[in-house]
């Protein structure tokens, strides 16, 4: 009879509070059907609508009473509407990109939700420097993390071999030091190839692969470790930025972007590359994934350092929501993160899409059995752990990065390189002075 009744109740609990795939940071149900708006910028094919919206399919069949209706944002125009809609009164419920943004610039201006209260049980395995970056300098998370990944160099596999500057690549680890990196590029350049790296900086696109040259080449740094100020003019950066440009076969190009730098390398036209990443190595818009327009290997590096061990730039990727007076938007906005970055299938799905990887330590199959697998397993295994520290959400971070593409335009025309990175960062530190006062 105790067993019947034990049992009886056990079943009237069920139906009274139903299990869901989703983790249990959000309270259920919302108190009537509610639509909600994402924006999303094109993290990897979280800018893709029909994969998209095949996600959100999956979130609404365990959701029905939520509605969600996207928009795609690219990087030319997207902070333009982004800001047009908050000027308008028409911000979106969610929005999916990065700290520099949600953190250091919409939460900073007061515009964003506090998720402090996503940050429970589910949350536990989340890396450290991770979850560090979503804090604003207030204690306040106005960002949830989906996803992460470490930019890197690449070099041409042939050219190396050809000119036998090979010797100076440590193939086992996929690094370099300072001195064998300026001797590959010196004997690349003996062999015939004048232009074997190009600095670009016509717009400030793709600049993680300038800062992170520089920082790594003798052990510099961005900001500090407070994220309060910028140290551009360092000693050991203007030591770095000396060395490049007087190094042969490294020229500093004001009319070079990022997407052209990127071209050139795939066309053989460059030995090295500054500007890569896993989702560029899986791209096969020209052809053999990880190969160059006509075949040659392409092998991922670090950025070259005094011993060998670097510090890679990172990028964050995650959910925020916009402050807004509908309760039942906010509720079910976070149920909407919850889902995709805390339930076991959607994250999974979620981050797959994304082409990069977990922030969960435990989340560690997504790409098994996929046609990137092999890529990803090798990024994971040496280059996610080499991933430096967030500086991005440092104050007026949206605005300074213009200022490190004008620095390296006016070098590149011959400009006084310690006044120029000393002119750069007083600027720098002013904007951020700027911006904490507010």
């Amino acid at each position: 009879m105790k067993i019947k009744k034990l049992f009886s109740f056990l079943l009237i609990f069920c139906i009274l509070f139903p299990i869901t795939s989703c983790s249990t940071n959000i309270i259920r149900p919302i108190t009537e059907d509610t639509e909600i708006t994402l924006w999303t910028y094109p993290i990897g094919d979280w800018g893709n609508e029909a994969v998209v919206n095949e996600l959100v399919r999956d979130f609404t069949e365990v959701n029905p009473e939520i509605t969600v209706k996207t928009k795609f944002l690219d990087y030319k125009s997207g902070d333009k509407e982004v800001e047009e809609a908050i000027r308008s009164g028409k911000a979106p419920n969610l929005i999916l990109e990065g700290p520099e943004r949600l953190v250091a610039d919409w939460g900073r201006r007061g515009l964003m939700e506090d998720l402090a209260d996503l940050y429970t049980d589910a949350s536990k395995d989340i890396y450290e420097n991770v979850v560090f970056a979503c804090r604003s300098s207030d204690g306040k998370f106005y960002e949830y993390p989906l996803c992460m990944a470490t930019h890197c160099m690449a070099i041409n596999k042939r050219i190396f071999e050809e000119t036998n500057a090979l010797q100076y690549v440590n193939l086992s680890n996929y690094t370099w030091t300072t001195k064998d990196f300026l001797k590959a590029v010196e004997t690349i350049y003996r062999h015939g190839y004048k232009d074997v790296l190009k600095i670009y900086c016509k717009s400030k696109s793709g600049d993680q692969g300038s800062r992170a040259l520089v920082n790594n080449l003798y052990d510099g740094t961005y900001t500090d470790d407070e994220h309060r100020s910028y140290t551009i003019d360092s000693s050991k950066n203007i030591a770095a930025l000396s060395a490049l440009d007087s190094c042969q076969g490294i020229s500093i190009d004001s009319d070079l972007s990022s997407s052209d730098e990127i071209d050139k390398f795939r066309k053989g036209e460059l030995a090295i590359s500054i500007c890569w990443s896993p989702s560029l190595h899986n791209d096969t818009t020209f052809g053999q994934a990880g190969k160059t327009v006509s075949g040659d290997e392409i092998i991922p590096m670090h950025f070259p350092s005094p011993n060998g061990s670097s510090k890679l730039v990172g990028g964050i990727w995650g959910f925020g929501i916009f402050k807004n007076d509908d309760k039942n938007k906010i509720k079910a906005s976070k149920m909407f993160i919850d889902y995709m970055a805390n339930d076991e299938k959607g994250a999974r799905n979620a981050v797959r899409i994304s082409r990069f990887f977990p922030v969960h330590k435990g989340l560690t199959d997504v790409y098994v059995n996929t046609e990137i697998s092999s890529t990803m397993d090798l990024f994971s295994k040496h280059f996610m752990l080499n991933m430096g520290d967030y500086y991005q959400v440092t104050p007026g971070w949206t605005k300074v990065r213009s200022l490190w593409k004008t620095a390296l335009q006016s070098i590149s025309k011959g400009d006084n390189i310690r006044k120029t990175l000393r002119d750069c960062n007083s600027k720098a530190n002013s904007i951020a002075k700027e911006s904490n006062s507010k």
